[in-house]
């Protein structure tokens, strides 16, 4: 999973950023040239349930799921459409973390001149889908002409794209993002090549003061709010002393990790983890896939030899307390091909190795 932080200029990206990964980077700039200075950090993913279950089977090796935040300079209002390096690094992105403003700091001026979050997250939404609406026009008059030209690709192939993508242009001439809407395998593939950055999912951040107040009160499933400044200086600390001010701001976790739960909800992600006494892991996929699927993600080999899964959930061995006592009450199941994996199953693949060359 590969976030990318993005946000107008001066509402806290970096800080953020820092915040997540416990670093202490400087600002992000234009390198020049048009390039822009990404900064990147990969960060364990916290999972309460794999520390569970690494201090119950004791293996050599823990490995926690991983997400990689990605600190993108260069976002600025009224900069449609954006640059092709800075198109390509945010179309690289599997969801983004959009930082508003929520905080005041004379030190800071807002580009703005005032404190609006509601209007600067309007204003990046803006120009998110100014920037698709552009690319979708353009498409637009690229078939057009191909059309007219005759020759080379099928024109039916030519008419249906026609179809699509004067469809987006309504969608997106309504104000509305691409996201929310529907698409066909086949209308999927047609996208997947275009930069279309209101099809990425995005989760609003309202960076807050360090009282916590900055916050709108329009605080739905697509926002979180954050003490940016105040949770970067917390991450920066040793353990024992990050719990102890965590506990004076009356904060119960680092809100990294309740926003990396947001962020699964928002990718439609999920874990599922193998144990045993060499490694405990947590493995990340999508929401709804198959014990075939879990098996690739573990190594393709298991997908291409797949036969069964031998499936139980870590809510069973911590409420039963051992593997045999959860076989002994019909809790540790084998299932086929067709068995969708919950959050928090742990698997076993059997399958059959491919024949040696």
């Amino acid at each position: 999973m590969k976030l990318g932080i993005i946000g107008l200029p001066q509402s806290g990206k970096t800080t953020v950023f820092n915040a997540l990964t416990g670093d202490d980077r400087p600002v992000g700039r234009m390198i020049g040239g048009g390039r822009f200075e990404v900064q990147q950090a990969v960060v364990n993913v916290p999972d309460a349930r794999v520390d569970w279950l690494a201090d119950f089977y004791k293996p050599r090796k823990t490995v926690y799921a991983q997400v990689t935040y990605a600190d993108i300079a260069g976002l600025e209002g009224g900069q449609n459409p954006f640059s092709g390096p800075l198109l390509n690094i945010l179309a690289q992105m599997d969801g983004f973390l959009h930082i508003v403003r929520a905080f005041d700091d004379e030190n800071v001026p807002h580009p703005l001149h005032s404190i609006d979050p509601v209007r600067d997250s309007s204003e990046l939404d803006d120009e998110l889908l100014l920037n698709d609406l552009l690319a979708v026009e353009r498409k637009l008059e690229r078939l057009e002409d191909e059309r007219n030209k005759g020759g080379g690709r099928d024109r039916a192939e030519i008419a249906n794209e026609q179809v699509l993508f004067s469809r987006l242009q309504s969608i997106l001439e309504d104000g509305n993002v691409l996201l929310t809407q529907n698409f066909t395998p086949d209308e999927q593939r047609m996208l997947s090549g275009y930069s279309l950055l209101t099809l990425i999912p995005k989760l609003n951040v309202y960076n807050t003061n360090e009282d916590g107040s900055g916050a709108s009160a329009a605080v739905d499933e697509s926002l979180v709010a954050v003490r940016g400044k105040l949770e970067m200086e917390i991450a920066q600390l040793e353990p024992e002393e990050a719990a102890l001010f965590l506990a004076e701001y009356d904060l119960s976790e680092p809100s990294l990790n309740r926003m990396i739960r947001l962020s699964y909800d928002l990718l439609h992600l999920q874990s599922f983890f193998t144990v045993g006494e060499d490694e405990v892991r947590a493995w990340t996929m999508p929401a709804g896939a198959t014990a075939p699927q879990a098996a690739a993600t573990i190594h393709t080999d298991m997908y291409a030899g797949f036969i069964r899964a031998e499936v139980f959930t870590y809510a069973a061995l911590k409420e039963h307390g051992s593997e045999v006592e959860i076989k002994s009450v019909g809790k540790w199941r084998l299932e086929g091909k067709e068995y969708v994996v919950q959050d928090g199953d742990i698997v076993s693949i059997r399958f059959s190795p491919p024949a040696k060359k």
